[in-house]
C-alpha cells in the first residue's frame, strides 16, 4: 500500500462519460444505504479484530541472511484470501525487524487458515520471501508485498503481488496448488510489447472472478482472463495463461485509464485496486481502496491521508467503461487499531475476499499494522460504514 512512485497525471477522454453514482445518504443523516448492485454493507464481527498481529516468537531462516529472523515481528498487513478444502485462506504481509523505520523492512507473506473465518491458525513459517531464485533480482531486499489471490476452476491459484527491491515496484505473478508452494514467473508485463513494461512501476492486480456453483473462480470476459491494476489510477490487462498480462492501451499508444482520482471525495489521492473484481448481473465490480488527499483537494469529511473503500462497477461488455461509483466508502477507519500504528490517519486497505457458506469475509489491512475482517451476509443486508457529520 506504501507509494513507491509518483501519481500518474495523464488523464483520458474517458473521464467525460463517467457516470457518477452512489450518493447514498439521506440528507441530515449519517445513515450509508447502499445501491442495489454494490456489496455490503460489512459488519465486524464483535470482539474479533484483529485476526491477524506482529508475532516477534515467529522465525525463519532467512536465505538473504543465512540466519534466524523474526519474519512477522513489526507488522503484519494487507491479506489476500481464498478458499481452500472448506477452510480460508488468509496470505498476509508481514514486516521484519521492528528497529528499522517504513521501507527499510523486508517484507514476507505468511499463510494463515481458519474454519470460522476469524480465529485464524497461522504457519510457523512465511509461504513466499526473498530467495535464491530466479525473482531474485526484483525482491531482494525489500521482498513481497501487497498479495491478490484468486483460483482457477481447476484448483490453480494465481497470486499478483508486488516485487519490491527497493529500486523498482513490480506487479508478478506467481502459482500453487496448495498455497503453500509457490511458482514465481516474474513481472507480470515482462513480455508484454517487448518489454515495454518491464520496469515500469506497477502493483495491484485484481483478477476478474465470478461465483459458479456457491465457489469464487477466476473467469473469461471477452474470451480472455482480465485484470484491473494500478495505484494512481486503475488500468485494465489481459491474458491468455494468467501468467503473461498485456496492459491496455489508448489510442496515443499510453496506458488506459479506466478509472482516476476525484477532487473532493474520500478517493481524491489515490484509486488503488483492492480484491479480485467479481462479474455480476449488473457488471464487473472492482472493490478499491482510495485516499483522501492531504490539501484542498481532500474530502472535508475524512481525516487528509485517509485509506478508505469504495466500490465501482464496470460495464461487462465494455470493460473499459464506468457505469456506477459510489460517492461515499462503503467501509472507512471506525475502530482504534484502524486508527494507529504506520498509519494513525486512519487505514482499512483492503485485498482479500472470499466467499464461504454463503457470506462475503472481506479481509484488510488496519493502518498498515494488523489484519481484520468484516463479514457480509446478503441475507442479513446492513448498511455501509455510516458517514461522518459536519
Amino acid at each position: 500500500m506504501i507509494p513507491h512512485y509518483p501519481k500518474i497525471l495523464k488523464l483520458t477522454l474517458l473521464l467525460s462519460i463517467v457516470v457518477v453514482s452512489g450518493c447514498a445518504t439521506r440528507s441530515g443523516s449519517d445513515v450509508n444505504q447502499l445501491p442495489v448492485w454494490a456489496l455490503g454493507g460489512f459488519e465486524r464481527p464483535e470482539g474479533a479484530n484483529p485476526v491477524i498481529s506482529p508475532d516477534v516468537d515467529m522465525k525463519f531462516i532467512c536465505p538473504m541472511v543465512s540466519a534466524p529472523v523474526g519474519w512477522m515481528e513489526s507488522d503484519t498487513f494487507n491479506p489476500a484470501s481464498v478458499e481452500i478444502d472448506g477452510k480460508i485462506a488468509v496470505i498476509f504481509r508481514a514486516e521484519d525487524n521492528s528497529a528499522q523505520g517504513i521501507g527499510t523492512r523486508t517484507s514476507r507473506l505468511g499463510l494463515a487458515l481458519s474454519d470460522d473465518g476469524v480465529k485464524m491458525d497461522i504457519a510457523p513459517e512465511p509461504v513466499m520471501f526473498p530467495d535464491e531464485d530466479s525473482a531474485k533480482e526484483y525482491e531482494w531486499p525489500g521482498g513481497c508485498e501487497d498479495p491478490r489471490v484468486a483460483v482457477t476452476q481447476d484448483g490453480t491459484y494465481v497470486m499478483m503481488y508486488t516485487s519490491w527491491n527497493r529500486k523498482v515496484p513490480r506487479l508478478c505473478v506467481a502459482t500453487s496448488r496448495d498455497l503453500r508452494n509457490w511458482t514465481k514467473h516474474g513481472p507480470a508485463f515482462g513480455n508484454a510489447y517487448g518489454g515495454r513494461f518491464k520496469d515500469m512501476a506497477c502493483k495491484s492486480g485484481s483478477i476478474v472472478t465470478e461465483v459458479r456453483d456457491g465457489r469464487q473462480v477466476i473467469t473469461k470476459i471477452g474470451g480472455k482472463y482480465m485484470m484491473y491494476w494500478g495505484e494512481s489510477m486503475v488500468n485494465i490487462a489481459e491474458s491468455d495463461d494468467l501468467v503473461n498480462w498485456t496492459p491496455r492501451l489508448g489510442q496515443d499508444g499510453e496506458l488506459l485509464g479506466v478509472m482516476f482520482p476525484r477532487d473532493g471525495f474520500f478517493d481524491s489521492a489515490l484509486t488503488e485496486c483492492g480484491p479480485p473484481a467479481l462479474l455480476t448481473k449488473d457488471g464487473i465490480l472492482l472493490l478499491y481502496n482510495g485516499k483522501n488527499s492531504q490539501g484542498e483537494k481532500r474530502d472535508p469529511r475524512y481525516p487528509a491521508g485517509t485509506y478508505s473503500a469504495g466500490q465501482v462497477l464496470f460495464d461487462s461488455a465494455n470493460p473499459e467503461i464506468i457505469l456506477e461509483r459510489l460517492d461515499i466508502p462503503f467501509f472507512r477507519p471506525m475502530d482504534d487499531f484502524e486508527k494507529s500504528g504506520q498509519y494513525a490517519a486512519g487505514t482499512v486497505f483492503i485485498e482479500g475476499l472470499t466467499l464461504h457458506d454463503g457470506k462475503w469475509y472481506l479481509y484488510y489491512g488496519c493502518a498498515d499494522s494488523r489484519v481484520g475482517v468484516a463479514v457480509c451476509d446478503p441475507a442479513n443486508p446492513v448498511p455501509g460504514d455510516p458517514v461522518p457529520q459536519d
